[in-house]
């Protein structure tokens, strides 16, 4: 993988962090900078939103399955995002809770 891809890998993995937990956006991207598992879980998160986005492209008798399985994908891995947030000093001493509203 070269720099631009890299870069462009870990852009849209801060976005898609970012999206779901703006208020700890400092705080998202000093995980990305010292966490390779934060990181990884960051970019499954984006690949997994951008699946979800194509999933109107599958054939139809898979369309319904395939768009669940990638729902609780990603809302499994925006739990995990959100528990790696709260886990942190800042994220507890902010008393802000990272919680998306649903």
């Amino acid at each position: 993988m070269n720099t631009k891809d890299g870069s462009s890998d870990r852009h849209r993995a801060v976005s898609a962090a970012v999206r779901r937990y703006p208020q700890f956006e400092l705080t998202i991207h000093r995980l990305m900078d010292r966490s390779e598992s934060f990181r990884d879980i960051c970019e499954e998160l984006a690949d997994a939103e951008f699946a979800l986005s194509k999933v109107d492209e599958a054939p139809p008798a898979l369309r319904e399955a395939r768009r669940a399985e990638w729902q609780e994908l990603v809302d499994r891995l925006v739990g995990e995002v959100g528990a790696a947030v709260l886990n942190t000093d800042a994220a507890r001493k902010s008393g802000i809770n990272p919680w998306p509203p649903r």
